[in-house]
């Protein structure tokens, strides 16, 4: 079922088609990627969705009904562009934004201890926004996002300026997020947190969707003829008529090889040669990653 849909949504700026027709259906508890270049409509979805602006066309649902204006309460943004008071202090600006998401000062102090001793921040209480890094105030916007529980979180580029450290803490959390039942639409240029995160995903391009499903049944889909074989011990292979050979790596003891069949070679003639030439471990599709298929859809659009 799905928490979030938007359907044949379109809008335009002057001249500037920014969505055409644009359609998605979020499944619940689920990570969905919306994906595209820079300028391909992602963050004009984005702001139609927490209605700060209205589409020309098309329609929002939420929990299977037409979404209001009051249901702003049931979704956390965190935009790429931060917004914090820079002379606020963290505690107090933590507790206003809580407060105005609905909760009540004692409900709001209890989940924002728990989220401060979690993310291992209590000392920044009484600290101004201005005298954290990036990566510190981050953190503050990711709490302030997540605190009144809602039932749908959009993080737009939710770890630039995180070192390696708390870009994986921020990660786990948001997969922790998923497990108690959060439904996240996720928007990244960074196509290794797609395939460590997303269960779905949308691609965006010149204002039109081109690419949408599950994560793994796209990589499948644009898998090409290529192999990738490991064998126990120091082996190699020479191409043939039925297959060339584009990689070898040899490391603990293993040999990794991979290969490009020929068009009509089946599997099971690449198996018998390979049984032929040493102890075979594993043999599976090559998969392109996911940074592979985003740049060959979208060059293929231009």
């Amino acid at each position: 079922m799905a928490l979030f849909e938007a359907r044949n949504v379109t809008k335009q700026y002057g001249n500037q088609l920014a969505l055409d027709n644009v359609s998605i259906s979020v499944p619940e508890k689920c990570i969905y990627g919306l994906l595209g270049p820079n300028g391909a409509g992602k963050t004009t979805l984005i702001r139609i969705i927490n209605q700060i602006t209205g589409p020309d066309s098309g329609e929002l649902f939420i929990d299977g009904r037409k979404l209001l204006p009051s249901d702003v309460q049931y979704i956390g943004y965190l935009p790429e562009e931060r917004g914090l008071y820079k002379k606020m202090k963290v505690g107090e600006q933590a507790l206003y934004l809580a407060q105005l998401k609905g909760l009540s000062k004692a409900e709001a102090m209890k989940r924002l201890r728990y989220w401060f001793r979690k993310l291992e921040i209590t000392d920044w209480w009484g600290k101004k926004i201005e005298e954290l890094s990036k990566g510190m105030a981050q953190k503050v916007q990711f709490v302030t996002t997540v605190l009144h529980e809602p039932k749908l979180l959009i993080f737009d580029e939710p770890f630039t300026g995180f070192d390696p450290v708390n870009a994986h803490t921020i990660k786990n959390e948001i997969l922790f997020l998923r497990e108690r039942g959060a439904t996240i639409i996720f928007s990244t240029h960074n196509m290794e947190s797609v395939e460590e995160l997303c269960d779905n995903i949308t691609l965006i391009n010149k204002a039109k969707t081109i690419l949408e499903g599950s994560v793994d049944e796209i990589r499948n889909k644009w898998a090409g003829n290529e192999y990738d074989l490991v064998f126990a011990g120091d082996v190699s292979l020479n191409g043939n008529h039925n297959f060339s050979v584009l990689d070898t790596k040899k490391d603990n003891g293993k040999s990794s090889i991979r290969l490009r069949c020929a068009a009509g070679t089946e599997t099971n003639q690449i198996v018998s040669h390979a049984l032929e030439h040493g102890n075979l471990i594993s043999f599976n599709p090559a998969l392109p990653s996911m940074n592979e298929i985003f740049i060959r859809v979208v060059e293929s659009g231009k």
